[in-house]
C-alpha cells in the first residue's frame, strides 16, 4: 500500500501541489519573521507565498503551528549543513560558514520569538533541544578541524555554541551584521591552535 496504516486508516503522503504550497508558506514565513521586529500578520505570509489564507490555515491551523514548522525547518537545515560544509571546505572555513548560518538562524527567530517562548512555556510547541543539536553539529566541525590540525582539540562544542549565542544576544537590537561578522572572525581565530 502507498501509505502506512495508523489506527485503521491509511496515511497518505501529501499531494505534490499541497507539499509545494506548504513549502512556499514556510519559506515566506521565514523571510517575514526574519525581517520583522514584531508579530507578522498571517495574511501577509499567505500573500507573500502566493496562496490564499484558507490554504495557510489548512496547513497551519494556528500561528504556533506555522512558527514551529519554520523553526524546525531552519534548525534542521542548520544542523545538517555541518556535514555538507565539511565536504566542500577545509574545517576552519566550514566552521566560519556554519557560524554565519547560525547567525542567520538566530536572526530569523526575531519575528517569532514571542510565539516560540509562549508556545514552549505552554507546551503547544515542542521543545526541540536546540542547544544540544547545535552543539552536536559544532562538535563534528571541531573534531574535523582538530584532526586536520587547523582547530584546537580542547574546544568544547557546547561552550563554543554558548559563546555564539551570547554574541547574537548581545547584538540582537539594530543592524549589527558587520559587527557580528567581525565577532565570528575573532571566534574562529581563537579556535585555531596556538602557534608554537
Amino acid at each position: 500500500m502507498a501509505g502506512e496504516r495508523s489506527g485503521g486508516k491509511t496515511a497518505r503522503a501529501p499531494r505534490a501541489d499541497a507539499q509545494r504550497n506548504r513549502d512556499k508558506l514556510v519559506r515566506a514565513a521565514r523571510v517575514a519573521f526574519t525581517d520583522a521586529d514584531g508579530p507578522v500578520p498571517l495574511e501577509d505570509i499567505a500573500r507573500a507565498a502566493g496562496v490564499g489564507v484558507g490554504t495557510l490555515y489548512r496547513n497551519f491551523p494556528t500561528r504556533e503551528a506555522l512558527v514551529e514548522a519554520v523553526y524546525a525547518s531552519e534548525l534542521a537545515a542548520l544542523t545538517d549543513s555541518a556535514d555538507e560544509l565539511l565536504q566542500r571546505h577545509p574545517p576552519d572555513v566550514a566552521l566560519r560558514a556554519w557560524m554565519g548560518g547560525y547567525a542567520r538562524f538566530f536572526a530569523a527567530k526575531r519575528g517569532m520569538a514571542d510565539t516560540l517562548r509562549a508556545g514552549w512555556a505552554s507546551g503547544r510547541i515542542a521543545t526541540p533541544n536546540t542547544r544540544e543539536r547545535l552543539s552536536v553539529a559544532m562538535g563534528r566541525i571541531l573534531a574535523a578541524g582538530a584532526a586536520a590540525g587547523v582547530l584546537r582539540a580542547d574546544a568544547d562544542p557546547y561552550d563554543v555554541t554558548t559563546m555564539l549565542l551570547g554574541s547574537f544576544l548581545a547584538t540582537a537590537s539594530g543592524d549589527n551584521a558587520e559587527r557580528i561578522d567581525q565577532m565570528l572572525d575573532l571566534l574562529v581565530d581563537a579556535l585555531r591552535p596556538p602557534r608554537s
